[in-house]
């Protein structure tokens, strides 16, 4: 006998998860109803974007449709609703063979309704008076939202697929809305008779998420091997039975009698996602484990196919009981909560089915992708009549020649055609990361289980977004603290370390080429010290690498066992790197809710694709604004931020600096200046305001609203929550890459930054063979305060008996349009900061200057790029200091204080070879003290 008619004889039902319009037109359907005994179809949002996207079905019916200019969505109904009606009419004989147990066609509610009561109410309502069949099943999801819905429609007698159906908690919750509509509609004199529904239970899901954090497991070492493997491909069949003995005990008793008095019908249990995912598995897995009576099993047609083929029917639903029974609380004891999962993966189906649904609607709206506007971040331009006229015709420009389009199809044409296109993977990061999403929670989930630490140990844009986030969000509950490492300074290290517990403690090296000279020494000195505290077979368990795959680290993290390898993305750069592994593996790991993160920062990706007007595209808008600009003189790009953002300037700063500053062009970002009277600024002032609603903002506010008063062009960005700053990275990454377009140089590389690695090499190299750098004479020294630079730059200065004389020269070599940047190699702290804070807004004050403030290493791999590669318009002063102490870095001659000290020459030689305005002055042990004598020589210069 046929497997599927065979189903009948054990009380099961047959149905198809799967429509398209050959499906009728074909007779296919019919077919399958008279060979296979077919009693029903289910649809989603999912089948139906496959359908009417992936197949020439709907050519002649969306042509017939063109001239009633339909929008997207009732394009979309009326095509699905015909395509229910004729499926419906082909099932009514079985739904009328069967009394009206089976025969049915389900169609589900909007997916953007998933969290909507009185939405899905109101729509499924709808669905039901268009459609018109009695044997139509309207698809509700078994969201906290939907469950209530539930109840309204079957107590009005509109019958309910429920979907997204996971737990068994769920599941009677469900059960009670289905009793509970029950009741309601026989106290309103209802016929029970005519209302059905099934609780659409899914399967395969749960294991694919369930093995994924058992193979995290298994990878990293822990519990019983032999027992975590027993449990691959078993937890989802024994969650579906157990929740089948639920229904037995729910559909049973007085309760139940008198509804079933009544005419009522038991609420079946429907299998759903029941095709196989792992290939190891049986192709008819979750059919042959899951037959029993009452049921319903949706199919998938490769799955259909499969059972009919090579299919075994026995009673198997209620077999080996006890066996589920334990594999649960085997899961349980293995440290995976079956709670946790199910929870996930009813937030990840909703999501799931909304983006099918989102592409379907795009697809019939000129294949663009709906935008919700609601969920987005505001952006205000506030500018003159004529930096709006420059504005708007750069835009006009960039529609008239299809340059979002060129961007979004990485066009190398749009920069400079060299190799841009090889760097535009960003684009499509959050799609990809939502995509693998449960191996990523997986991996935090067992990080956030063992460790009350997490320290990322990176530059640039491997430390920058992590670093943000943890200064946004701060420390979060049940989860590690994130701490970023990102200097050479000794004094920094240590003071770090003093604050882990090593053992309680993991490392991230976070580097893209693999081969960075920081985060290398970083691993080598943790890793041994790691070592030293939990002994060497331990010790790779405490390291995670993010690197590009086949990197020297990705070898090196093989090679010394680490926990986790996490791959980067070839195509994306560093300082775009903010929503790729680099960024988002910290952001679990500190417990950041990332596919919240994501689906959230996916609505700014939509709203700046090529599919939506460019007056209305944020991150064009925002781009080409910078750009033009910068090229009419408003150059120096200002940050003001709320409170809780302090941070965000930072990487904000990078990605500008690193992007735009080459070639002798540059926006030069501002980070960090605080507001001051209108006086104190130039006419080469932008300022952007990243405002989050939920702050402390008076002080911002008034700062911002004088600047548009007094004419300056003020850029705003509201950000609703801290949850949307994602939205911010992605804008500011199509913005750059725009304006980069707009300066007509190569947003991607940064030329200059390998100058002063090459330069630090040189000189490491030099102390590794003599134990010593090549010998420098300061120009000047008093006070324990010494004076260094190169012979253009010290003629330039002329001689002065006093460093306040060599700083008054120095000083008034700024000239109107200049800025003026600090780049100190000191220990980053609070009280450095304070100072050198101090000495920038001194110089801002007197100089009506942008000014910018750096800490050595780090701004290397940010403002360095600027500063070397773009206008020589600044006067930099560099800081040095003798350090209080040193640390060795193992397996090297040389120690971290030496790697800052060559780095510090390295970037000075190459500020001078640039011709740039460089003096360094060089502080003794006591940089506190030496810098309070600095801020008053700063004072005395400035008063002349």
């Amino acid at each position: 006998m046929n497997p599927l008619r065979a189903l009948h004889e054990q009380g099961q039902s047959p149905w198809l998860d799967y429509i398209r319009r050959s499906l009728f037109t074909s007779g296919e359907l019919q077919r399958l109803i008279d060979e296979d005994g077919l009693m029903g179809v289910t649809s989603n949002p999912a089948i139906f974007e496959k359908a009417i996207t992936g197949s020439q079905d709907y050519t002649a019916a969306l042509a017939a449709l063109e001239t009633e200019h339909l929008d997207a969505m009732a394009l979309y109904e009326r095509l699905a609703i015909e395509d229910i009606q004729q499926a419906a009419d082909l099932l009514k004989p079985v739904y009328e063979q069967t009394q009206g147990r089976d025969g049915y066609v389900s169609l589900e509610v909007s997916p953007y309704l998933a969290k909507d009561t009185d939405g899905t109410v109101a729509e499924a309502r709808r669905l039901w008076q268009a459609v018109q069949r009695p044997n139509l099943m309207i698809k509700v999801p078994a969201t906290p939202e939907g469950i209530p819905a539930i109840q309204t429609l079957i107590g009005e007698g509109i019958n309910v697929n429920v979907t997204l159906l996971f737990s068994q908690e769920a599941y009677r919750q469900v059960a009670e809305a289905y009793l509970a509509g029950l009741e309601a509609l026989a106290a309103a004199g209802g016929d029970l008779r005519r209302v059905a529904s099934v609780a659409s239970f899914f399967v395969s899901r749960i294991d694919s998420l369930v093995d994924a954090r058992l193979e995290a497991k298994l990878k990293a070492g822990e519990g019983d091997r032999a027992l975590l493997e027993s449990l691959r491909g078993r937890v989802a069949i024994a969650n579906a039975k157990l929740a089948y003995q639920a229904y037995k005990k729910l559909f049973a008793g007085e309760r139940w009698e008198r509804l079933a008095a009544a005419g009522a019908r038991t609420q079946r249990l429907l299998w759903a996602s029941t095709g196989t995912k792992n290939p190891q598995y049986s192709d008819v897995l979750y059919v042959e484990e899951l037959i029993g009576p009452d049921t319903v099993n949706t199919i998938p047609p490769a799955t259909w196919e499969a059972f009919r083929d090579h299919g075994r029917v026995r009673p198997t639903l209620e077999s080996d009981l006890d066996a589920a029974h334990d594999t649960l609380e085997t899961l349980a004891r293995v440290g995976i909560s079956l709670t946790e999962v199910t929870d996930t993966l009813l937030v990840e189906a909703v999501r799931l089915f909304a983006e099918p649904f989102d592409k379907l609607l795009n697809s019939l709206d000129k294949k663009c992708k709906a935008v919700n506007w609601t969920r987005l971040n505001a952006q205000e331009l506030h500018l003159s009549a004529e930096h709006r006229r420059l504005v708007e015709a750069e835009l006009d420009d960039w529609k008239i020649n299809g340059k979002v389009r060129r961007l979004w199809m990485r066009d190398a044409s749009l920069w400079t055609r060299s190799d841009e296109s090889q760097w535009l993977g960003w684009l499509g990061l959050v799609e990809d990361q939502m995509a693998n999403l449960p191996t990523l929670m997986a991996a935090a989930a067992d990080i956030r289980q063992h460790f009350r630490h997490v320290v990322v140990l990176g530059m640039g844009g491997s430390s920058l977004c992590p670093e943000v986030l943890r200064m946004t969000f701060g420390i979060l509950p049940e989860a590690p603290v994130l701490h970023v490492l990102d200097s050479t300074d000794p004094a920094q290290i240590a003071e770090l370390e003093a604050r882990l517990d090593l053992e309680q403690t993991a490392f991230i090296v976070a580097s893209k080429s693999g081969s960075t000279l920081e985060p290398n020494i970083f691993k080598q000195y943790f890793f041994e010290r790691m070592k030293q505290v939990v002994g060497t077979e331990r010790v790779g368990q405490h390291f995670i690498a993010i690197t590009d795959p086949g990197s020297k680290l990705e070898g090196i993290a093989r090679a010394d066992g680490f926990r986790y390898i996490f791959a980067g993305v070839p195509s994306v750069g560093g300082r775009y790197s903010a929503l790729s592994n680099f960024g988002l593996v910290p952001a679990a790991m500190m417990g950041i809710p990332v596919g919240e993160f994501l689906d959230l920062a996916d609505d700014m990706v939509n709203a700046c694709s090529y599919c939506v007007p460019i007056a209305e595209n944020p991150g064009v808008v925002l781009g080409c604004a910078l750009g033009i600009l910068a090229k009419a003189g408003r150059d120096k790009l200002t940050f003001i931020t709320s409170p809780k953002l302090w941070d965000l300037g930072a990487w904000l700063e990078q990605l500008i600096a690193e992007s735009t500053g080459k070639q002798g062009k540059a926006i030069i970002p501002v980070e960090g200046e605080f507001p001051s009277d209108i006086s104190v600024y130039g006419d080469d002032r932008i300022f952007a305001y990243l405002r989050l609603d939920d702050d402390d903002n008076d002080a911002t506010d008034a700062a911002v609203a004088a600047f548009k008063d007094a004419g300056y062009p003020v850029i705003v960005n509201r950000l609703a929550t801290e949850m949307t700053l994602g939205q911010e990275f992605f804008r500011w990454e199509i913005a750059t890459a725009v304006a980069g377009a707009v300066l007509g140089i190569n947003p991607f590389d940064q030329p200059d930054v390998e100058a002063s690695k090459v330069a630090t090499r040189e000189l490491t190299a030099a102390y590794e063979r003599t134990g010593a750098f090549p010998d420098e004479t300061p120009l000047f020294e008093a006070d324990g305060l010494r004076l260094f630079t190169d012979p253009a730059n010290a003629a330039a200065l002329g001689a002065h008996d006093s460093l306040a004389g060599y700083l008054r020269a120095h000083l008034g070599r700024i000239q109107p349009g200049d800025y003026f940047a600090l780049l100190a190699y000191l220990e980053m702290n609070a009280l450095n900061k304070a100072h050198l804070q101090a000495i920038r807004h001194a110089v801002r004050e007197e100089k009506r200057v942008a000014t910018c403030l750096g800490f050595g290493p780090r701004f290397l791999h940010s403002t360095g790029q600027a500063y070397k590669g773009g206008p020589n318009t600044g006067v930099f002063l560099q800081l040095t200091c003798d350090d209080a102490y040193d640390l060795p870095v193992p397996g090297q001659s040389y120690t971290f204080g030496i790697v800052k000290a060559a780095q510090a020459r390295g970037d000075f030689q190459v500020l001078a070879e640039r011709q740039r305005r460089v003096l360094r002055v060089h502080l003794g042990r006591d940089v506190a003290a030496d810098l309070v004598k600095l801020r008053e020589a700063i004072a005395q210069a400035l008063a002349h």
